[in-house]
């Protein structure tokens, strides 16, 4: 284990607690182990963290994400996400492959949601030219945590929105079961309505949706329309 990682280690030892942990673990369907830290309590130690030891140099990064995310407990892959915001407007194009890695491993909504909306989505900012091929190849994989984040990397795009493309994902996926995916459907359009609710409504009555996108699609406007 690298000298990095094994400092962390130590960090989140310190402030382990083992009842926060056993309840944590059960709410991710025991997925996952962990140090018992909450939200508040890791910031505190990420940042006296940065504080000591600094980031990492950029070409140790795919080594030392890799390592993060091997770890057990569920903090480190957090503080990789955490860490990853720091340097996402830095990476080379190449960067993707490593996103990649950090979504088809240890996959769950906690980290998946996060990975595709903050990195993925600032990453296909900096370099468009990529989103073409790789949202072809994530609705191909037949993984769906690599389509949910086809249609989550525009989540925070507001005006920017690829509209096309986001209608063109959700009628592609939208006869699916799965939950993550009918989730994910609907919250995409729920976070659009808000820049502009008109195409939406009109989406949404003109197109065949699973019942939850379709509440979840509507929420915001609806509840402005109660109001």
């Amino acid at each position: 284990m690298s000298d990095y990682v094994q400092n962390l280690r130590t960090a989140f030892d310190t402030c382990a607690n083992q009842e926060i942990a056993i309840q944590q673990k059960k709410y991710m369907r025991n997925q996952f182990e962990f140090f018992g830290i909450k939200a508040p309590e890791q910031t505190i130690i990420r940042r006296e963290f940065f504080k000591n030891y600094g980031l990492p140099h950029i070409d140790e990064l795919p080594d030392i994400i890799r390592e993060l995310w091997q770890q057990p407990e569920r903090e480190f892959q957090f503080f990789c996400m955490m860490m990853l915001e720091k340097f996402i407007k830095k990476t080379e194009k190449d960067f993707i492959n490593d996103l990649e890695f950090l979504i088809t491993n240890k996959s769950w909504w906690d980290t998946v949601d996060m990975i595709a909306a903050k990195l993925v989505g600032m990453h296909f900012k900096r370099f468009p030219e990529q989103i073409t091929f790789y949202t072809e190849k994530w609705m191909t994989s037949g993984d769906f945590w690599l389509q949910r984040t086809a249609l989550l990397f525009q989540l925070k795009y507001k005006k920017d929105t690829d509209v096309e493309l986001m209608f063109n994902l959700i009628k592609r996926l939208s006869d699916q079961d799965e939950f993550f995916i009918r989730k994910a459907i609907g919250w995409v359009l729920r976070e659009y309505s808000k820049t502009d609710p008109e195409i939406i409504i009109e989406f949404v009555n003109t197109h065949q949706l699973k019942p939850l996108s379709r509440k979840e699609a509507l929420k915001v406007i609806n509840r402005k329309m109660e109001g």
